[in-house]
């Protein structure tokens, strides 16, 4: 194998290129964007020490394959893990949720509805047994066994906020599942942001002999003969004898059409949900304590309340006090199309509901970040429907957030995807 192209340079693309230039590889990355992380980028404003993630991040301890890979790149004194408070809003107030003692404290459930939900969610951290889960909605299965009351008042606007009206519903419990199996209550962060560790890994790849091309979008992926590929981007055309794409399921289908038509129908019915975030730097703190605030959606325009320097300290931000005000929406929600000053004005008129001191004039500056393609929507017997990383056509390889079922998106999933599809190519080429 002469050379490989992957297409993305985020967290998967950029995972499966340090393993294969590792392993002696011609390896050529393309990245649409002038900067490489993908979802997990961030950007430094002026006085700021670190970078901020574009959209929240944090890694659980149990998340082995991205700290892992932060050891082997020697990086391991840049983990951090401290314990946040994370809560849920219900009544007028917030409560924190994170602990047995947190939920056996929390006045909205009764004893009963509160030992059924300890009782389920013990359940949902030991068993393993997620396939005996994914014929059930999350939906049908909470109600049943955590118990109406508690489904409703615990769950269900999660559930909505996240996947909207429309999806709710039919959302599997094996995702659930996920979800409480592999959360911790300390949360993990990368010194410097999750941008540094991008960084550092990109220099990796560079450093083994990668190529890593910014500002370069790929047109189209042609076959070339029986073994061989043309990438057209936007700087020219490339051959190389294999690709791995890490773009969208929609992106892909349009970047190689002569696919076979059961893997394009497969591509076609992945369904997401996407993301907007309004990053606030504030001049003081807006809650106290708490990182991370879950909302119910019809009650505020967004469903997540974030200030992350009560997780990482305003030190490291020049002082600033940084809070993330996000929501899933379809990709046609009108909230693609406001501008930042026209969803500032929706959102910040919320604010004082936390705190009543807040006023427009705390904000210092703000910033707007949109992605369509930010959250699988994951239905009953998924594992059913997943496109294989492997496509038709020999050494095209498909790897997206779509396919790490039956966990959720993330980080630490990427770079489990991009060492598997790195593992399957070196596989292919030398049996």
């Amino acid at each position: 194998m002469k050379s490989v192209a992957i297409v993305g340079a985020g967290i998967a693309g950029l995972t499966a290129a340090y393993d294969l230039t590792r392993q002696g590889y011609p390896t050529t990355v393309y990245e649409a964007s002038p900067g490489i992380g993908g979802l997990a980028s961030g950007f430094r404003a002026e006085g700021w020490e670190w970078s901020l993630e574009r959209f929240y991040h944090h890694w659980f301890t149990s998340d082995h394959d991205v700290i892992n890979l932060i050891r082997e790149l020697g990086l391991e004194e840049s983990l951090l893990f401290p314990r946040p408070i994370t809560a849920l809003w219900h009544n007028g107030g917030s409560y924190p949720l994170d602990s047995p003692v947190a939920l056996l404290r929390f006045p909205h459930l009764g004893m009963v509805d509160k030992l059924r939900t300890g009782i389920v969610l013990a359940y949902l951290r030991v068993t393993r047994d997620w396939r005996r889960l994914e014929r059930h909605t999350a939906h049908q299965w909470l109600s049943r066994f955590m118990g109406r009351r508690a489904y409703q008042v615990l769950w269900e606007p999660l559930l909505t906020g996240k996947f909207g009206e429309e999806h709710y519903r039919d959302v599997s419990m094996a995702w659930f599942w996920a979800r409480i199996f592999k959360r911790s209550p300390r949360l993990g962060y990368f010194t410097g942001g999750f941008q540094a560790f991008a960084d550092q890994l990109a220099g990796r790849v560079r450093d083994q002999g990668g190529d890593i091309r910014l500002s370069v979008p790929v047109h189209r992926i042609e076959q070339a003969g029986a073994e061989g590929f043309r990438v057209v981007t936007s700087a020219g055309t490339s051959a190389h004898d294999a690709v791995i794409s890490t773009v969208p399921p929609g992106l892909m289908a349009r970047l190689v059409p002569d696919l076979a038509a059961d893997y394009l129908e497969q591509l076609g019915n992945l369904q997401s949900m996407g993301a907007v975030v309004l990053i606030l730097a504030l001049k003081q703190q807006l809650i106290p304590d708490i990182y991370w605030l879950n909302l119910p959606k019809g009650e505020f325009p967004f469903l997540a309340l974030v200030e992350h320097t009560n997780y990482m300290s305003p030190q490291h931000y020049g002082g600033d006090h940084l809070v993330y005000l996000g929501d899933y929406l379809p990709s046609d929600h009108p909230y693609f199309q406001m501008t930042k000053e026209e969803i500032e004005d929706v959102f910040l008129k919320v604010l004082p509901r936390f705190n009543r001191s807040f006023d427009r004039s705390w904000v210092r500056e703000s910033w707007l970040f949109r992605e369509r393609y930010a959250q699988p929507v994951i239905p009953v017997n998924y594992s059913q429907r997943i496109p294989s990383v492997a496509t038709p056509i020999p050494r095209l390889y498909f790897a997206s957030m779509s396919q790490v079922y039956p966990w959720d998106r993330g980080t630490n999933y990427a770079v489990e995807m991009g060492r598997r599809v790195a593992a399957q190519l070196l596989e292919e080429c030398t049996s």
